[in-house]
């Protein structure tokens, strides 16, 4: 998965992209760790990063 290394480049804390997405610190640790993500967080993380879901699940490289 690219949320992690897109987290980085924007310079966001694991807790500041935890509270724009309204989740919990410890929902986002899972959701990295490779626990399923609900589709509404997912597209607000692309509408974020500015990026495809696909980009962010790692399905393909392009970031648009």
């Amino acid at each position: 998965m690219n949320i992690e290394a897109e987290r980085a480049r924007l310079g966001m804390s694991k807790e500041k992209l935890s509270k724009e997405l309204g989740i919990s610190s410890k929902t986002y640790n899972k959701y990295i760790g490779g626990s399923p993500i609900s589709s509404d967080i997912l597209l607000r993380m692309a509408e974020l990063f500015n990026c495809s879901t696909d980009y962010l699940l790692g399905r393909n490289s392009a970031t648009a």
